[in-house]
């Protein structure tokens, strides 16, 4: 049973004993639940024509710990489900210029720490040696939003190592370039929601055909997360018209260096020859 089914279930089940008020707040969650997962109690009570603490009790009355944990339950689900008409509508509105600067940099703040409270310090070691000792080819690949994701960890791997394939749109499909994987080759997926079918297509294929699979998104739970023989999360929470992408960022960041940290001898070298052409190219301003 996944969460929608939670919720709405325990609303169904309940509904006959609840209150007049708690009744008026489930129908309100039923017929609105898409807003009803960013609204604060005070306003959900607002709306639906009740108290903020009858909205606290409803939510005690659902066996949640508080509201905040039906709001997140909530969350968890549209998210998933959201056009971006829908967020549009529901993003800022009427909110000053500042406050809407103010409360995007605290929403990415709070992104990095729950991230970083997510992340498993065994699994992300295990990534970092999966990448450093493959012996095949190191497919990655991230499509619509999660491309600007895939484009940064794939160049920056490319300078340290040989063996990176870019998956990526061009005048080829994808299919076209993961073709010919094979089981010592390494994929890394990197989908956020609203989740892209032909990302998780992509792993599938790879997956049947027994590559490791390498899963960079915000749940175990995911399309791509299932498939993935290691996941690391990275939360992407943002009611916006734009995905926040700043601790998903932060994690690739962290891959980077750690590979680097494992391939010193390597890096050290061949960041010596970039150098080297860079400045007979005169690449950069001095």
């Amino acid at each position: 049973m996944n969460k929608m089914e939670d919720v709405f279930t325990l609303i169904r089940d309940g509904y006959d004993d609840f209150s007049k008020g708690h009744k008026k707040i489930a129908d309100f969650i039923i017929k609105n639940y898409d807003k009803c997962a960013f609204m604060t109690a005070s306003k959900m009570g607002e709306e639906a024509d009740v108290s903020e603490s009858t909205v606290v009790r409803f939510a005690y009355t659902l066996g949640y710990d508080g509201y905040p944990q039906l709001q997140k339950n909530l969350q968890e689900v549209i998210k998933n489900q959201l056009t971006i008409i829908q967020r549009a509508k529901m993003s800022f509105d009427n909110i000053d210029e500042y406050k809407i600067f103010e409360s995007v940099l605290k929403n990415d703040t709070h992104n990095i720490k729950q991230t970083l409270a997510r992340i498993e310090s065994d699994t992300f070691r295990k990534i970092i040696n999966d990448i450093v000792n493959c012996k095949g080819k190191i497919y990655i690949v991230g499509l619509r939003t999660s491309t600007s994701l895939s484009e940064y960890l794939a160049y920056y791997l490319e300078l340290m190592m040989d063996n990176i394939k870019l998956i990526k749109y061009t005048y080829t499909d994808v299919f076209e370039q993961i073709v010919d994987v094979k089981k010592e080759d390494l994929v890394i997926g990197i989908s956020f929601p609203r989740y892209t079918s032909r990302t998780y297509d992509i792993l599938k294929y790879a997956k049947d055909k027994d590559a490791n699979i390498i899963a960079i998104t915000d749940s175990k739970h995911s399309p791509i997360g299932e498939l993935s023989n290691n996941t690391i999360i990275a939360v992407n929470n943002m009611t916006s018209i734009v995905d926040s992408l700043v601790a998903p960022l932060s994690v690739i960041n962290a891959i980077i260096v750690a590979v680097g940290s494992k391939k010193k001898e390597e890096v050290k070298n061949k960041f010596e020859q970039f150098e080297y052409i860079w400045k007979m190219q005169g690449i950069f301003k001095e």
